[in-house]
């Protein structure tokens, strides 16, 4: 059942994604860590390294030594500022040549090694150019950031665009690849990551090591959600196989609905955590070394990576360590045919995507070129069922998944407004994103959709209807009363923080 028969169509999942239904345990050190499996889902595959190999012995000396407060309670590197010192004084020698030296007993590269090794370099360089905006803003908050350092050092950018370019990711820290989800340990691996309090960072910039602390809340808390993912996964993929093989399977596609609905309530419960794990408070202080070099005050001449294939004199513009990098959400954009609209925030959207591991990157294009290529908007919204009241179960399921959509980018909204808008005048976010209008952007999307579909599927007039409400229909009506009051109160909130800010 095809609603674009004019494409192509895409090879088998099984083709493209082999091990989507593998044993991650099985899976070679060769690998990329973030290979997709319905067990594992968008985290790493297997546990991240803690220990970095041999030869990179000084750089892990360095990085653990680095963090304001070190895991024994005594001041680090940056708590005095002397990071950029010791760098500069030649503590850390180049280490690119031991890059292609990762290799496991095949000879091929060993991509858990080397991810491991992009993860301590990029905190590394996050820590290095970002350091003097941290003394800046911990000695006057109302001073702001200052100026960043505008050139990184051989030492530091030739084995970091090394380990980037092999990986296929932008040379600079990331969400998944860096900062959150290849960073976390367990106290018992046997019980897995199901358990927050069994989760622990392996890098922190200012308190994390403490596993009380806010920073390890705001990375933990989405390492918990992210662990909940491989039925989500299982979820899509099994929709997308029901539509485009047996499209009149309805009893299929309703189980892959409350699949995902399942998963993504699971999710927004461990997502509401985030306000007792990490207090609003604290996150404007660790939050200095996650910015990235885009759209950024701190760096207006971009930053110059020593010694490396980009030249020694043009500068780079990356995107700092953002949640937006997450795949959840876009993987339920991609899945239920969200429209974002063709605008500047949009694109800032599409750029996010490059900064994903390369697995996410593929899956999340498989997912969106399938869902267009079998119509998944087309057939939930408009089902052709026995009776009228079997036409109204997918249009429910489709709704109350997208409301999913909708509440998680509401309660990021809401993170946002408490964390940052009301606690700091910097314009943009950490990824460069405009503080205030990118996230409302996403979420008047979302409720768009919610809206049309509503009306288009014949929910609305059954709603409506003088001969009374019940049972998922009610359920429904008061998703979409919800939806109208959320869109004037985030219409007012943007308008305020806009014309307080002059946005």
């Amino acid at each position: 059942m095809s609603y674009l028969a004019d494409s192509p169509p895409l090879p088998p999942l099984s083709t493209l994604f082999p091990h989507l239904h593998s044993d991650a345990s099985t899976l070679p050190a060769s690998s990329d860590p973030f290979t997709i499996t319905t067990k594992t889902g968008f985290l790493p595959c297997r546990p991240p390294m803690l220990r970095l190999p041999e030869a990179f012995d000084v750089l892990t000396e360095i990085v653990q030594d680095m963090s304001i407060v070190k895991h024994d309670g005594s001041p680090g590197l940056l708590a005095t500022f002397s990071l950029g010192p010791l760098i500069d004084g030649g503590k850390l020698p180049d280490l690119t040549s031991h890059m292609d030296q990762l290799r496991t007993d095949s000879g091929s590269l060993d991509l858990e090694s080397i991810t491991a090794v992009f993860r301590d370099y990029s905190f590394l360089a996050s820590a290095y150019v970002l350091e003097p905006c941290w003394e800046s803003w911990s000695k006057n908050h109302d001073a702001g950031y200052g100026l960043g350092r505008a050139l990184l050092p051989r030492c530091i950018a030739a084995p970091l665009v090394r380990a980037a370019d092999i990986l296929d990711i932008p040379p600079f820290m990331s969400y998944a690849a860096s900062y959150a989800l290849y960073n976390y340990s367990m106290v018992s691996p046997e019980v897995g990551p199901s358990v927050y309090e069994n989760l622990r960072l392996i890098r922190a910039f200012e308190r994390g090591l403490d596993p009380k602390s806010s920073e390890a809340g705001f990375i933990l808390t989405h390492v918990h959600m992210v662990q909940e993912t491989g039925p989500l996964i299982e979820g899509a993929t099994s929709l997308l196989a029901t539509i485009e093989n047996n499209p009149t399977d309805i009893v299929s596609a309703v189980s892959a609905f409350h699949t995902m609905l399942d998963a993504m309530k699971a999710i927004e419960a461990h997502m509401e955590q985030m306000w007792t794990h990490s207090l609003p408070k604290d996150y404007i202080s660790y939050r200095t070394f996650i910015f990235g070099i885009t759209n950024q005050s701190m760096f207006p001449n971009g930053v110059i990576y020593e010694g490396t294939r980009y030249g020694d004199t043009k500068p780079l513009y990356f995107r700092g360590e953002s949640g937006a990098n997450d795949s959840i959400i876009p993987l339920l954009d991609h899945l239920l045919e969200v429209p974002m609209p063709n605008n500047p925030l949009t694109e800032i959207l599409r750029d996010f995507r490059s900064y994903r591991p390369k697995p996410h990157r593929d899956f999340l294009a498989w997912v969106m070129s399938k869902s267009a290529e079998i119509g998944v908007r087309q057939y939930c919204s408009h089902p052709t069922g026995q009776s009228a009241a079997e036409n109204l179960v997918l249009p429910t399921l489709y709704l109350k998944l997208l409301e999913h959509v909708r509440s998680f980018r509401w309660r990021h909204w809401l993170f946002a407004r408490e964390y940052i808008i009301k606690r700091s005048t910097h314009p943009t976010a950490t990824g460069g994103s405009p503080i205030v209008t990118w996230l409302p952007n996403q979420l008047f999307a979302v409720m768009d959709l919610m809206e049309r579909v509503y009306q288009e599927s014949g929910l609305k007039s059954v709603a409506e209807s003088s001969g009374g409400i019940a049972g998922e229909v009610n359920v429904v009506k008061d998703i979409m009363d919800n939806v109208s009051d959320a869109r004037d109160k985030l219409d007012k909130e943007v308008r305020k923080y806009c014309a307080e800010r002059g946005a």
